[in-house]
């Protein structure tokens, strides 16, 4: 596919209101926030504090945002966050949460402070989208005067704490829709030739270039190996054009680029890549990949504060 072939904008010419319109258009609810996850929350709210920490409002759909968190915070503990569904078609993130924390949680209980959220972007989460209602991806704004309102309104939540974070892991996908649909939607809303790439076979890790944490990614890809296979690089050593620093992990500078781990300034911060379309996992497996990774990464933060 190139620029010229997707169906909204004019080729070189960056999207305007009219094209965000048309976009927005051709977007259809395919599932339910109200019914896929709130349930889960508000189970979980028997355990865990429920925290509506913002509302969002997409001519005249609402949805809040929620959070779940340990009912007593004990400074003397570390604290952790665990995010899914900042790209709410990316489902295994929303469900790894969800899944952890009815699964696993109560391990922690006493050990380190667990703020959780499950999805960050309940509009795309329905859409099955990257971007949410203004064609703005958070996962590249998240900074507290961005456009995207979910980054804004997560920000504020994390500024509410109180205690330092120890540990932020964020879960994602990788799907063959990314190249079929949402790169040639980035190239055309920002009237930029759409150069193709390679979808990685396999579960990955994004590091922090300005705070590399080797031995705490390792011991994420260490457990998840156990239950899903990990990307290789490509010929060119890399994984989506960056360079593989250690198997199965690649680096970006996290501020920069404003992704959602830059938020906590926590010590250790991982962003998960599962790829559910690979002919070699299900999608059960890749809940269950994002799970391991949540528990190894609390297990080395906890063993290495």
């Amino acid at each position: 596919m190139t620029d010229s072939s997707y169906p909204i904008g004019i080729p070189g010419q960056p999207w305007g209101a009219e094209q965000i319109g048309e976009w927005r258009s051709r977007q259809s609810r395919q599932r339910r926030y109200g019914e896929d996850v709130v349930p889960r929350i508000d189970a979980l709210a028997a355990r865990y504090e429920k925290l509506a920490y913002g509302r969002l409002d997409y001519a005249g759909e609402t949805y809040t945002l929620l959070a779940l968190r340990d009912r007593a915070f004990d400074p003397a503990l570390p604290t952790a966050l665990v995010t899914g569904g900042v790209h709410g078609y990316e489902t295994s993130g929303v469900m790894g949460v969800l899944e952890f924390l009815e699964r696993h949680a109560a391990f922690y209980s006493g050990k380190i402070n667990l703020l959780a959220v499950p999805c960050v972007s309940p509009w795309a989460y329905e859409r099955i989208n990257r971007w949410n209602y203004d064609a703005v991806d958070p996962n590249r704004n998240f900074r507290a005067d961005g456009p995207a309102q979910e980054a804004v309104a997560l920000i504020a939540l994390i500024r509410s704490v109180e205690a330092g974070f120890l540990l932020h892991i964020d879960l994602h996908e990788t799907t063959d829709s990314d190249e079929s649909e949402f790169r040639p939607a980035l190239a055309a809303r920002d009237g930029e030739p759409y150069e193709p790439g390679e979808i990685p076979d396999g579960f990955y890790l994004v590091d922090d270039s300005a705070n590399p944490q080797p031995a705490f990614q390792q011991a994420i890809i260490s457990a998840v190996e156990q239950v899903t296979h990990i990307a290789p690089p490509d010929p060119r050593g890399e994984i989506i054009g960056s360079p593989v620093v250690a198997p199965g992990v690649i680096a970006y500078s996290l501020a920069e680029l404003g992704l959602a781990t830059s938020i906590t300034g926590a010590r250790y911060t991982t962003i998960t890549e599962v790829y559910p379309d690979s002919p070699r996992t299900t999608p059960a497996e890749c809940i269950d990949a994002q799970v391991a990774a949540v528990r190894a990464a609390l297990d080395y933060a906890l063993a290495h504060p």
